[in-house]
């Protein structure tokens, strides 16, 4: 039974369960699998730290309200959080890593920095 490499279709030689030429073969392989994963997870990652960013700019000391187009305009998306927070009187917190945001009824948002 003739076996190839699963990259560049070789024939194999060597051991019964091997499945590529050399390590060139199965990493171009494994990057080609894995690609369209990992860029999906770079762009979320990208907009997880850009929101990061922007909440930490505006928010130097820890706590303030800011106008809820303030965030907009500097490009924060409120799509993705990684992490929520429900506090007992039912206000929700949304994170983006240890900085949070909390929509309030006017305009504003409320910008926290969680602590630890």
């Amino acid at each position: 039974m003739e076996r190839k490499c699963l990259d560049c279709g070789e024939l194999l030689a060597g051991r019964a369960d091997k499945k590529f030429c050399d390590d060139a073969c199965r990493s171009n392989y494994n990057n080609r699998r894995n690609a369209e994963e990992n860029s999906y997870l770079r762009k979320v990652n990208g907009i997880l730290k850009r929101n990061r960013r922007i909440l930490e700019t505006l928010n130097p000391e820890g706590k303030v309200k800011v106008r809820w187009k303030t965030l907009v305009k500097e490009g924060f998306n409120f799509d993705y959080i990684t992490d929520m927070y429900e506090t007992g009187k039912g206000h929700q917190y949304r994170f983006c890593y240890e900085y949070g945001y909390l929509l309030l009824d006017s305009d504003e948002v409320l910008l926290v920095k969680r602590s630890g």
